[in-house]
């Protein structure tokens, strides 16, 4: 078994980790009430800037972790968390009444974590009301030819006939809609990407896509390629922990076994390809040794995706990716959280943004930094192994 000899994250860690990740939120409400996290850190400290960028969810999320972990505690600081929480869903409602920056497919992203999960931890109907139409945003999207939900860009252009792995976190949101209207729409058409998506954007190897086109005129597939990733042919680290997370989430809502198989099959090439202390680089073409930047959001998402998916199988496997969670989380911990407020106002350190390579189109930001989906995502991994907890997603 792969990482025998690593160490897993104990329950005191977890305890100290969360604890310090909740207070470090409470520091930021100062700035970040009224404003949202930037998406990166720069020289490990964010910036304010208003709602208009796919990423200020995640902030909004780290806010009803935090919640959720002061409530819990019975800590009067949990009221003041509730309260910001809820001045940011008023700006998500605003935004997506005002359609501001909001044709893309990341509305999963921006109202999961921040406008769901304040409906489902308060009962908040202006969270309820904003997702709802965050989620009609989202269907505008959807190409009945090929069927799919188009990532980025005009939808009647070839160039952009495409979708990306990260959008199976984005589907939630439909699932949920559907839910609370009783109407199947948005469910089908979930269901419809999530198996376009997992038949395309997975390789033979069980690496992953960054990105799928599409024959606009027949919908057949066309080919994969990179943005984010070194290179077409390589396995862009936080695209594949995408895919381990994502599998996870297309067997909860739609019970498919083969979705677990394939869980599997993508967790086993991400844990194959990571270095020594299970943390990747940006690209899982490289490993030890290489001078190359490390993508930390990637292993929490990773974790996530893994403490998910062990509710739906038997306790040997679970038992499994539960330890390589521990493992991944206990590496995060020591090695790349910030431990001391006056270095950072992030969560975890040496995450990867948009990394150029010679075969990519990325620009060069956010390199060596805290990113807000890494924070998030570290405190959800905590917070999942802290309690039985009832995912935002």
């Amino acid at each position: 078994m792969l990482f025998e000899n690593m160490p897993a994250i104990t329950g005191e860690e977890v305890e100290n980790a969360l604890r310090f990740g909740a207070e470090q939120v409470v520091r930021n409400l100062t700035d970040f009430t009224y404003k949202f996290q930037k998406a990166y850190s720069e020289g490990g400290f964010y910036r304010p800037i208003d709602n208009n960028y796919w990423t200020t969810g995640f902030w909004t999320g780290e806010i009803w972790l935090s919640y959720e972990y002061m409530k819990g505690k019975d800590n009067p600081l949990a009221e003041q968390l509730r309260k910001a929480g809820e001045i940011q869903i008023d700006s998500f409602l605003e935004r997506i009444e005002q359609k501001i920056e909001v044709d893309h497919h990341d509305m999963g992203f921006l109202y999961s974590p921040s406008c769901v999960a304040g409906y489902k931890l308060i009962g908040s109907t202006k969270g309820r009301e904003a997702a709802i139409r965050a989620a009609d945003q989202l269907i505008t999207r959807y190409h009945p030819v090929g069927e799919f939900i188009q990532a980025w860009g005009p939808m009647d252009a070839p160039e952009n006939y495409r979708l990306i792995i990260d959008c199976l976190l984005n589907l939630p949101l439909l699932y949920w809609a559907s839910e609370e209207t009783g109407d199947t729409k948005y469910r089908d058409i979930a269901e419809k990407h999530i198996h376009t998506a997992i038949a395309n954007v997975i390789r033979e190897d069980y690496s992953t896509w960054h990105t799928f086109f599409f024959d606009m005129k027949t919908g057949a597939p066309d080919h994969g390629a990179t943005c984010q990733g070194y290179r077409d042919g390589s396995a862009w680290a936080r695209g594949q922990a995408w895919g381990i997370y994502g599998c996870a989430l297309a067997y909860k809502y739609t019970k498919r076994k083969e979705y677990i198989d394939i869980f599997k099959h993508v967790s086993q090439y991400y844990l194959e390809h990571l270095p020594k202390d299970m943390v990747p680089f940006w690209d899982l073409e490289f490993t030890d040794g290489d001078d190359q930047p490390r993508d930390s959001s990637s292993a929490s998402i990773a974790a996530c995706g893994m403490l998910e998916m062990i509710k739906s199988m038997g306790e040997e496997d679970a038992a499994v990716y539960r330890r390589y969670a521990k493992q991944m989380m206990k590496s995060l911990y020591d090695t790349y959280a910030v431990k001391d407020a006056d270095l950072s106002n992030g969560l975890v350190l040496h995450s990867t943004y948009s990394n150029h390579s010679p075969y990519n189109t990325c620009n060069h930001y956010g390199v060596d930094e805290c990113n807000s989906w890494g924070d998030y995502f570290y405190m959800e991994a905590l917070t999942r192994l802290h309690k039985d907890w009832k995912l935002y997603w």
